[in-house]
C-alpha cells in the first residue's frame, strides 16, 4: 500500500472572514488582511517538502468561487456587478461564504477507505456534508465532482455521495476519522470520533462550542464503505477538548501506521480506548505505540494554539518516520520541549520537523488540515489523474501561476469587485490546464 497526500492547494479568494463556530483562530484573526499569494506558496511549499522526502504527492484544485448560484437561489439578482454589490451591502458574512477558500483543508474534503480495509477490496471514498457550517456545505458537491476525476477509475474507486445534509449526520471528513495499521499496511483498524449523537441524548456535549461530528455519520460512512465490524472502533471526542477549541479531532491526536499520538485529554474514557487498540494490535502479533501528552506538561490550551497534533507523520521510502509539524510548536517553549523528549523514547519517531504555514494557521489550520490521506496499490496508483501528482516541473509551473494569478493582500470589501472576480476565473482556467483536467469549472 502507497499512502499518497492529498493536499488543497489555496485558492485565490483566501481570506479571513472568522465563519468557523469554535476554532478560535479562524475569531481571532476574523476581518484582518491576508495574503492569498503567501499561504498558496506556503502550502505548495509544505507538498514540494514531502515530494522531496520521496512521498508520493498530489493537489486537489481550489472550487470556484464566489459561488453565484447561491446568491441566486438565496434572492439576489441582476447583473454578476449587481449580484455582488447587494450581497456586500445587505449580506457581507454571506458574500465572505461564497468566498470562501476553506476547501483548502483538505482533510474535511472526504472519509477514505482502504482496499485493504472493505469487503469489495476497492478504495471507498465519501465526500464530507460539512453540515455544521453553511461555509463549507457549500464545498461537497464541488469536492466529489474534483475527486472522481482524480480517481476515474472504478474498477479500483468507489464514489459514494455525501450523507443526507441533515444535522443528525453532520460529517467532517477525514479530521475526524483515524486509520491506524499493522502487517505492512494490510490490516487497518478504523477510528471513527464523533462529538454528539443525534438519538443518544444521554451522552455528555460540550457547553460552549459545537460538537460538529455525529456518531450516527460515522457509523453510516463505516456501513457503506464495507468496513469489518471488528476492526471499527467508535470513540467519542473529549468535550472539554471541543469547548477549548478541538474542533476536530486532528487537532488533538494523529495516527500513522501503529503510532497513536494525542492529548491526555482528546477522547472521552481515553484509556479504555487505549485498551482496545492494544488488544485488536495484539492479536495480529503487532505493538502500538501510543504516545500520550499529559495535561500537566502540555495543556489543551498550549496544544490547540500551537497545534501539536496537527503534525504530519510520514514514513520516508528510506524508513524514517519523521513527524512535520508546524512553526508554531517551536515558539512555545512547553511544547518544544515535549516534542524533543518524544525522539528520546522508545517509539517510531526519529525525526521532528517544521514548517512554515502561517496563513493557514491564522484561519486554524496546519499540516494535517491541509492533506487528505489516499491509501492505495502500486496498480490503482497507475489510474489516478498524473496531472495532479506533484513533480519537480508541476511545482515550478505552479509557483509561476501563483505569482502571476494571486494578490498578496485581501480584505473582505474586494470580495465585491467584479474585477476580482474575473482574476479570479482567468486563473482557474489556467490552472485547469497546468493540471490537465479540462472543463473542471462550470464557468469554463
Amino acid at each position: 500500500m502507497i499512502e499518497v497526500n492529498m493536499d488543497g492547494l489555496v485558492g485565490p479568494s483566501h481570506h479571513y472572514a472568522g465563519l468557523s463556530h469554535g476554532n478560535l483562530a479562524s475569531a481571532q484573526n476574523a476581518r484582518k488582511v491576508a495574503n492569498p499569494k503567501a499561504a498558496a506558496l506556503q502550502g505548495l511549499a509544505k507538498m514540494k517538502f514531502l515530494h522531496d522526502l520521496g512521498l508520493v504527492q498530489g493537489v486537489i484544485p481550489p472550487p470556484a468561487t464566489p459561488r453565484l448560484s447561491v446568491l441566486k437561489r438565496l434572492g439576489f439578482s441582476g447583473s454578476t456587478a449587481n449580484i455582488l454589490a447587494e450581497c456586500a451591502k445587505l449580506a457581507p458574512d454571506l458574500l465572505s461564504a461564497v468566498h470562501s477558500a476553506a476547501a483548502m483543508w483538505a482533510a474535511n474534503a472526504a472519509t477514505v477507505s482502504s482496499a485493504f480495509d472493505t469487503n469489495d477490496g476497492k478504495v471507498h471514498i465519501t465526500p464530507a456534508n460539512l453540515n455544521s457550517t453553511f461555509h463549507r456545505s457549500l464545498e461537497t458537491s464541488d469536492t466529489a465532482f474534483i475527486l472522481e476525476k482524480i480517481f476515474p477509475d472504478r474498477t479500483a474507486f468507489v464514489h459514494h455521495p455525501g450523507l443526507p445534509a441533515h444535522s443528525n449526520f453532520a460529517d467532517e471528513g477525514a479530521a475526524n476519522h483515524c486509520r491506524l495499521s499493522c502487517q505492512n499496511g494490510e490490516i487497518g483498524v478504523s477510528v471513527f470520533v464523533y462529538g454528539r449523537s443525534a438519538y443518544q441524548s444521554a451522552l455528555p456535549r460540550p457547553l460552549k462550542f459545537p460538537a460538529r461530528q455525529t456518531l450516527e455519520a460515522s457509523q453510516a460512512v463505516a456501513r457503506s464503505h464495507g468496513l469489518n465490524p471488528d476492526l471499527c472502533l467508535f470513540v467519542q471526542q473529549n468535550p472539554e477538548a471541543i469547548d477549548q477549541g478541538a474542533f476536530h479531532n486532528d487537532v488533538v491526536a494523529v495516527s500513522h501506521e501503529n503510532i497513536l499520538f494525542c492529548h491526555e485529554k482528546a477522547f472521552l474514557n481515553q484509556n479504555d480506548l487505549r485498551r482496545r487498540l492494544a488488544t485488536t494490535f495484539a492479536r495480529y502479533g503487532e505493538f502500538l505505540h501510543w504516545i500520550e501528552v499529559p495535561a500537566a506538561r502540555v495543556s489543551l490550551k498550549d496544544a490547540i494554539q500551537s497545534y501539536i497534533f496537527n503534525s504530519q507523520i510520514v514514513t520516508t521510502p528510506q524508513g524514517k518516520v519523521i513527524l512535520i509539524a508546524p512553526e508554531e510548536c517551536r515558539a512555545n517553549v512547553k511544547v518544544w520541549d515535549f516534542l524533543n523528549e518524544i525522539l528520546e523514547q522508545q517509539n517510531p519517531l526519529s525525526e521532528i520537523r517544521t514548517i512554515d504555514l502561517g496563513q493557514s494557521m491564522r484561519n486554524g489550520g496546519g499540516p494535517a488540515c491541509l492533506r487528505l490521506r489516499v491509501p492505495v496499490s502500486m496498480a490503482a496508483l497507475q489510474t489516478v489523474h498524473s496531472g495532479i501528482l506533484l513533480s519537480t516541473e508541476l511545482v515550478e509551473q505552479l509557483t509561476i501561476w501563483i505569482q502571476k494569478n494571486y494578490r498578496d493582500r485581501i480584505q473582505i470589501k474586494d470580495l465585491a469587485d467584479p474585477a476580482f472576480l474575473r482574476e479570479t476565473q482567468e486563473a482557474l482556467t489556467s490552472l485547469s490546464s497546468i493540471l490537465r483536467m479540462d472543463s473542471l469549472y462550470d464557468f469554463q
